[in-house]
């Protein structure tokens, strides 16, 4: 097959998450391919969106409870860790303009078991969170509409985010733009609320607002080590979703510019929308009275006497989990539509609409979803059926972070000149990566530590012995190895190119 010639990432209209290679003008006219359509201010909001998961709104009722205040400390240290990950997946996607999704250069410098593991695990990992945000949208439902079946909201959701999908790449930016700014606002106005509340002398039944409920309620570490420890349980599911900035790439306008600007504002959100919501929320109620599976947010509006506010809190939960969905029907429907492009999923999800969206893999993913209605009907708790899925998505999530860090660090020993010529190097290096490895072994223990976390991490494995069996029979077929062939080659011609801009920038920076 001709490689095509390499365009800049600005004119790269003909591109998929996993795709590999830029059209030529004779492949655009046999099919539609992927579009550049994400603005700048798109990509901002979808890093943050993916930055505020469902996990901040329902699950910190649970952390707070278990961790007591130093629930800030847990936010802290797992937001600085997955900033580094975040910087290595930068690094590395601008490093090859050809690398689409994490996917790409997993394959590329580990071997194409990586990228195949990769790709599915992380299509798994957003099925099983869509499914858990259906369960969180059904919750919430129920609260805003007492005695609705829990069905009724479930499908809804699906169908509107399928129809929100099927449109253009353009109008999921603008979906999840919009979805964003609202979290925002809400998160915003929580913020500021609380912060009356206190410098006004509020009194409710539980005492007086004040930033003394930090620390006067048993310390900041109230329930010991332990108690610090299984903060990190759910907290760690919070974040998932940070690295769907990351998926963008092939539909990005500017990567070079638009990426680092979202990945460096990483540690602003953390800041923010996390420690700054909780210092707030345990400043106007002590953490002795958070509990798991009521949502913090919503309570201190009502606390406030602002009903009407908590209502209009209650719907904000509600989008934010819609959000959560929409990017997860995204990603992997983005994420299938690439496994197809290489033979490592059915040719069926290989084809594009008219609007250049992936349909087939899209109602792959919506059907999958409405799996969550069923487990809801499963059990009798929905909080018990939402910290399953959590954690399962949880351990699935800390897996490809793992292999994003992997990869970085055969970067380092295969292309070191790639890295010297990197203008957007990791900071900290090889020892930061191993320093967030240990973090992840770290994360991986404290899930053993209470029974239902234990369960999901003793049966998470069940999807890599299901992996590798399939990966067993496809490894050697020879429309796979094909594929893979002419992936090598076409990175192959990008890293050439880079390496020339690479060369022109150190020549002019010795001219001048």
């Amino acid at each position: 097959m001709k490689r095509a010639p390499h365009l800049p990432p600005q004119h790269s209209s003909s591109i998929n998450p996993r795709s590999k290679h830029v059209s030529s003008k004779t492949t655009t006219a046999e099919a539609p391919h992927l579009e550049r359509q994400l603005s700048n201010r798109h990509i901002q909001l979808i890093a943050i969106g993916g930055a505020i998961g469902t996990g901040l709104f329902m699950g910190s009722g649970k952390t707070i409870s278990a961790a007591g205040p130093s629930v800030i400390f847990v936010y802290m240290i797992i937001g600085f860790m997955l900033f580094f990950v975040m910087r290595a997946m930068g690094e590395l996607l601008l490093s090859n303009l050809h690398y689409k999704s994490f996917s790409d250069f997993a394959a590329d410098l580990l071997g194409p078991w990586a990228g195949f593991f990769t790709g599915w695990t992380y299509w798994f990992c957003w099925v099983i969170t869509g499914i858990a945000d259906v369960i969180a949208i059904a919750a919430y439902s129920e609260e805003l509409w007492p005695g609705v079946p829990l069905w009724i909201p479930g499908i809804a959701t699906v169908i509107i985010l399928l129809v929100l999908n099927l449109a253009t790449v353009r109008a999921f930016g603008e979906t999840e733009f919009w979805f964003a700014l609202i979290k925002i606002i809400a998160i915003a106005a929580l913020i500021i609320v609380g912060l009356f509340m206190i410098f006004s002398g509020f009194q409710s039944d539980a005492g007086p607002a004040t930033f003394t409920n930090l620390w006067s309620h048993g310390g900041f570490f109230p329930n010991e080590f332990m108690g610090f420890v299984a903060g990190f349980q759910i907290a760690v599911f919070a974040f998932v979703g940070i690295e769907l900035v990351g998926t963008t790439a092939a539909e990005a306008k500017d990567p070079e510019k638009n990426l680092p600007k979202a990945i460096n504002s990483i540690p602003i959100r953390v800041l923010l929308f996390y420690v700054g919501a909780l210092i707030i929320l345990m400043s106007v109620t002590p953490w002795t009275q958070f509990q798991a599976g009521q949502s913090p947010f919503i309570a201190m509006f009502s606390l406030a006497g602002l009903g009407a506010a908590a209502t209009v809190v209650n719907l904000v939960v509600l989008s934010s989990a819609m959000s959560s969905a929409n990017s997860g029907i995204y990603s992997t429907s983005r994420m299938v539509y690439g496994l197809a492009q290489e033979g490592d999923a059915p040719s069926v999800f290989n084809r594009l609409s008219r609007r250049k969206v992936p349909q087939n893999a899209l109602f792959l993913s919506c059907i999958l979803l409405l799996s969550g209605v069923i487990l809801m009907y499963a059990g009798s708790d929905i909080g018990k059926a939402f910290d399953m899925v959590t954690t399962v998505a949880a351990v699935c999530f800390v897996f490809v972070w793992s292999i994003i860090l992997a990869s970085y660090l055969k970067f380092r020993t295969r292309r070191p000149h790639l890295h010297e010529a990197s203008k957007f190097k990791m900071p900290g290096g090889i020892p930061m990566v191993w320093l967030v490895f240990a973090f992840f072994a770290f994360v991986l223990w404290a899930l053993t530590t209470q029974p239902d976390t234990l369960l999901a991490l003793l049966v998470t494995p069940l999807w890599f012995v299901m992996l590798g069996v399939a990966w067993f029979i496809i490894r050697k077929r020879p429309s796979h190895l094909t594929r893979y062939a002419e992936f090598q080659r076409d990175l192959a011609g990008e890293q050439v190119a880079a390496e020339e801009r690479a060369a022109g920038r150190e020549k002019a920076l010795r001219e001048s």
